[in-house]
């Protein structure tokens, strides 16, 4: 599996998770208090769609070109506004020619007392990433292993923030590293926001992450709370590109759960291909 940022910017994944994102910093900005965003692995930051790897996946076409289309109520209209002005903010002129990733989502959002702490570890994304923030004191760019990083930024002075963990797959004991590494952050940091993202291609792997995650968030004192969403274009079918996503968030806002009834219904249309999509949006049990 590889699912490095440049080949899948705007893909109906991203959306997903761009979505819940910016709902979580919108959430955040409702206190005056500055709050930290922690992506651990945080991508070239900004993807050109004409770019030779967008253009190989195409997977943008039916994602975010798809939800910039679609018809939706004034209630989904309200709530995925952050995140959409963001995205037009980078195609000043109404065309999709780019796409921020999660640092840039994030960085969108923030007050001047809020920061944020990107890691990424591979020369050109890092230097990319770098570019597109560059003076911004704001953001600080960290040349570390997300799964070194994990543990080591939290919990951050702020005492409030989120901690976005979107690492690449690449590796085939991935969903067992991103389960210890979770793990030793949220000992440190148990009252902190998770976001976690995998592909769901295995049940097996994505059922062990969602039971292990549940049950350190059930065992936190206070517990903790824990949500599950998966997003499915079409069915899932063996050695195919990746038609379901999944993420499991951490301490979850209280008007999250609600916002994501009102607006998932509504991007089943748009998103899905040769059909409806389909999403399933529960409390795991530990």
């Amino acid at each position: 599996m590889n699912y490095r940022h440049a080949f899948h910017a705007g893909s109906f994944a991203d959306v997903i998770k761009h979505i819940v994102l910016a709902r979580i910093i919108t959430y955040l900005q409702d206190k005056p208090g500055a709050f930290r965003v922690i992506d651990t692995h945080a991508g070239a930051g900004l993807y050109d769609l004409d770019s030779d790897e967008a253009r190989r996946s195409g997977e943008w076409l039916t994602g975010i070109a798809r939800l910039m289309q679609a018809r939706l109520s004034n209630d989904t209209i309200a709530l995925i506004k952050p995140y959409l002005d963001i995205v037009r903010a980078f195609n000043p002129k109404a065309e999709l020619k780019a796409y921020p990733g999660s640092p840039l989502i994030a960085r969108g959002l923030m007050r001047p007392q809020d920061r944020l702490v990107a890691c990424e570890l591979e020369p050109k994304a890092r230097k990319a990433l770098i570019g597109v923030l560059r003076r911004d004191e704001q953001a600080r760019v960290v040349d570390l292993d997300g799964w070194v990083a994990l543990p080591a930024f939290v919990p951050p002075k702020e005492r409030r923030g989120v901690v976005l963990i979107d690492p690449p797959f690449e590796a085939k004991d991935e969903f067992e590293r991103l389960g210890e590494a979770f793990s030793a952050a949220f000992a440190k940091w148990p009252t902190g926001i998770y976001v976690i993202w995998y592909p769901a291609k295995s049940r097996r792997a994505t059922d062990a992450l969602s039971q292990l995650v549940a049950r350190l968030a059930a065992a936190a004192k206070p517990p903790g709370k824990c949500l599950r969403l998966e997003f499915s274009v079409a069915p899932q079918l063996d050695g195919a590109a990746l038609t379901s996503t999944g993420l499991l968030i951490v301490n979850p806002p209280y008007t999250l759960h609600g916002e994501l009834k009102t607006i998932l219904p509504e991007l089943e249309m748009p998103l899905g291909q040769g059909g409806a999509a389909r999403f399933r949006l529960e409390v795991p049990r530990p």
